[in-house]
């Protein structure tokens, strides 16, 4: 037997800023508060499904400098260009970290700077559910 990701914890400033954005960016839902921490997830599936959920905990101290881990994510019903410009006025920004000018994919950060890459080939949407927004 082995185990399974069934959750990301992201140390963040403010949680429900950075759980709006990504729920947008990955049509998640909120899944609720505990603790202080807000967890989102896909909807009808939460917690224990095959995607995992992402825990934003309010923290500090945030950290600074390159994160050792970053997420790489798709697009699921357009291009990589129209996914590019919804990122962007969901509230993203570019990031120039030194990618090639001809890179297949793009650098960008969510409003707290975490960096995420945007790749170029189109994936089914989890549970070949289409987009709800």
């Amino acid at each position: 037997m082995a185990c399974r990701i069934t959750e990301l914890v992201i140390d963040c400033a403010d949680p429900q800023r950075l759980a709006d954005f990504w729920c947008e960016v990955l049509d998640y839902v909120e899944l609720g508060w505990e603790d202080g921490a807000l967890e989102i997830g896909p909807p009808g599936a939460g917690f224990g499904g095959l995607q995992p959920t992402l825990v934003f905990i309010p923290s500090t101290e945030p950290k600074g400098g390159k994160l050792p881990v970053h997420f790489d994510v798709n697009p699921t019903d357009r291009d990589q260009a129209a996914e590019l410009e919804r990122l962007l006025a969901a509230g993203a920004r570019r990031v120039d970290i030194g990618q090639p000018s001809n890179a297949t994919w793009h650098v960008l950060a969510d409003p707290e700077g975490n960096e995420f890459c945007l790749l170029r080939r189109p994936v089914e949407a989890p549970e070949g559910r289409p987009r709800t927004r």
